[in-house]
């Protein structure tokens, strides 16, 4: 994702910057990516499989992509520290040509919670959005995480769309 850096806001103690993820960034993604499994994924202690994660994480900052799949990552940083994630990806949809965004995962480390990097990181994948052509971004929130919510309501509209899923319980053929 070009033209990702330099998107910040100030707020707290320090002022948090939004830049686009980078391979070099393993070690600090790792542990928010492990938080963010445990807590959003329901994975527990057990966290996602290596090769899970090793996918993941060249999806989102090889050129190429894993697989033929690429997505975009950023994370949001606070006194040189990674203190947040976002990975998000291009939708094709049936209702327009144009493609929509759809973000993914979005974390932050609890120690920086409510101190404006979720807002941030959301604020970042709108200016990717637009730098786009997308004139939609969308993502899903669990009913029962009312603090994230409170800060979505602030930031998006819900269209009131309930999600159904069905869950395979073997690989995808490719």
């Amino acid at each position: 994702g070009g033209g990702l850096g330099g998107v910040g806001e100030g707020g707290g103690v320090m002022a948090v910057a939004v830049r686009a993820l980078e391979a070099g960034d393993r070690a600090a993604w790792g542990p928010l990516w492990a938080g963010f499994a445990a807590e959003e994924g329901g994975r527990g202690a057990a966290g996602l499989p290596a090769e899970v994660t090793a996918g993941t994480f060249a999806r989102l900052t090889s050129p190429e992509g894993y697989r033929g799949m690429k997505m975009h990552g950023l994370v949001a940083e606070r006194g040189g520290e990674v203190v947040g994630l976002a990975h998000f990806h291009l939708q094709h949809v049936t209702f327009a040509l144009e493609p929509r965004v759809y973000l993914e995962d979005l974390y932050v480390a609890p120690a920086a919670r409510r101190q404006g990097v979720g807002r941030a990181l959301i604020e970042a994948v709108y200016a990717a959005a637009d730098a786009a052509g997308c004139p939609e971004v969308y993502w899903k929130a669990k009913i029962s995480n009312a603090r994230a919510r409170s800060l979505y309501d602030k930031v998006a509209g819900c269209n009131g769309e309930v999600v159904y899923q069905r869950t395979l319980h073997r690989p995808c053929k490719e």
